[in-house]
């Protein structure tokens, strides 16, 4: 392989997570020598990606720091817009149609965090404490706004309207498309009621409806099944598709 070879997480990349800690009111719960050694991790984990005979490339998912990712400058690459995390480890960003070795990717992260039953909590309330220690003490999984959480999980209007003016471009017919989550549709099918549709996978049902694809990747799910012969959920696996 060589770094024109491409490795595409279908979303919840992770790899940049951890808290900037000249943010004062982090301060306090993050800084010190645990904090320090996570930072050191991630960046020896990115620069471990950069080494690789490929370049990875990921759409975002809900388990993504959006306040670190959305600061990254916006490039032009490959016929879309990209944060450059490395040079060469990329997140493709929403709505945008990229070439690649000779086929079109559609790309469009994001998801709805379905371990939030608990509730997001706010730091900056005067009770976050007493809350926070409830929080832990209960069993119901628990969130924390721009800690663990963050609302951009899910595409914003400007997102969803750039994805289809993208794909008018292309006369709504791309190769493949990668994404977290999936259509509310094939999520029905895959989830049998399981999951609950939203504003997101509402919009990605109109894509499914408007577009003509090859193949459509998606990871949200956490499970390796062919829904059908086009849509594929995929966790823990690799697919070699050009």
């Amino acid at each position: 392989m060589t770094k024109d070879d491409y490795v595409i997480i279908c979303g919840d990349f992770g790899g940049v997570w951890e808290l900037d800690t000249d943010g004062e009111q982090w301060r306090e719960q993050f800084a010190g020598n645990k904090h320090n050694a996570r930072v050191k991790c991630e960046n020896m984990q990115l620069d471990w990606l950069e080494s690789r005979p490929f370049t990875t490339l990921f759409v975002d998912g809900n388990h993504e720091n959006y306040d670190r990712l959305n600061a990254y400058p916006v490039e032009e690459w490959h016929g879309g817009h990209v944060h450059k995390i490395r040079s060469s480890v990329i997140h493709l960003m929403r709505g945008e149609v990229f070439d690649l070795c000779g086929r079109t990717f559609f790309a469009f992260g994001g998801a709805s965090s379905h371990d939030i039953r608990g509730g997001i909590l706010e730091p900056a309330v005067s009770d976050y404490k007493e809350k926070l220690i409830e929080a832990y003490k209960s069993t119901a999984p628990f969130r924390i706004n721009h800690v663990s959480w963050w609302k951009e999980e899910l595409a914003s209007d400007e997102e969803k309207i750039n994805g289809f003016k993208n794909l008018e471009k292309h006369d709504y017919n791309v190769d493949f498309i990668v994404s977290h989550c999936c259509s509310t549709s094939t999520q029905n099918i895959l989830g049998s009621g399981l999951y609950k549709p939203d504003h997101e996978t509402d919009y990605l049902d109109e894509v499914r409806a408007k577009t003509e694809f090859k193949k459509w990747f998606f990871g949200h799910y956490h499970a390796n099944r062919n829904v059908n012969d086009k849509e594929i959920c995929i966790y823990e696996q690799i697919i070699r598709v050009c």
